[in-house]
């Protein structure tokens, strides 16, 4: 007679099956769309089809590893979720969301990387806050002022650079 637990280690991995689909959808999208793409005959040999096609079939062999792990069961036991990290991470992304075209980058990303911070269990939220903007501004700088790239200047931007925050 088989115990409970022998037949629980038989049983395939649903999750892992999803993701080996989820994997294997994503190498046929890729396939299909690489081979609409319309091509001069000079680039048909090797050109920008190539690297795609190396990317799909990576896809479909970890799509067929998964599977095979999954009906090995020889994925390790997962932990159960704790919610209020993945709360405060999505919240802080849609906080950045809702405050790059207002606030800019800096207080939008400061916002992210408090959130994720209070999520990792870190620090004071307004001192990560604090922290966040500094380094988002920072980063915002050597990108719009050093590279020329336009990233979404607000009020913190503004007021720093130009001296009025408007």
């Amino acid at each position: 007679m088989t115990t409970g637990s022998s037949s629980r280690e038989r049983r395939p991995d649903g999750a892992a099956l999803i993701i080996a689909a989820i994997l294997a959808g994503l190498a046929v999208i890729i396939f299909w769309q690489t081979s609409q793409m319309r091509l001069p005959p000079l680039q048909q040999r090797v050109g920008p089809t190539v690297f795609p096609y190396v990317i799909a079939s990576g896809l479909i062999l970890l799509a067929i590893g998964t599977v095979i792990s999954a009906m090995r069961g020889s994925f390790p036991e997962r932990s159960k979720d704790n919610y209020a990290p993945i709360f405060w991470i999505v919240g802080g992304l849609i906080g950045q969301i809702l405050l790059l075209s207002t606030a800019g980058f800096s207080i939008g990303t400061g916002v992210l990387f408090a959130c994720t911070a209070r999520a990792f269990g870190r620090g004071p939220l307004w001192q990560t806050f604090a922290i966040g903007t500094a380094f988002s501004f920072a980063v915002w700088f050597v990108f719009a002022k050093g590279l020329q790239l336009s990233l979404p200047a607000g009020v913190l931007e503004r007021l720093l650079t130009t001296g009025t925050p408007f």
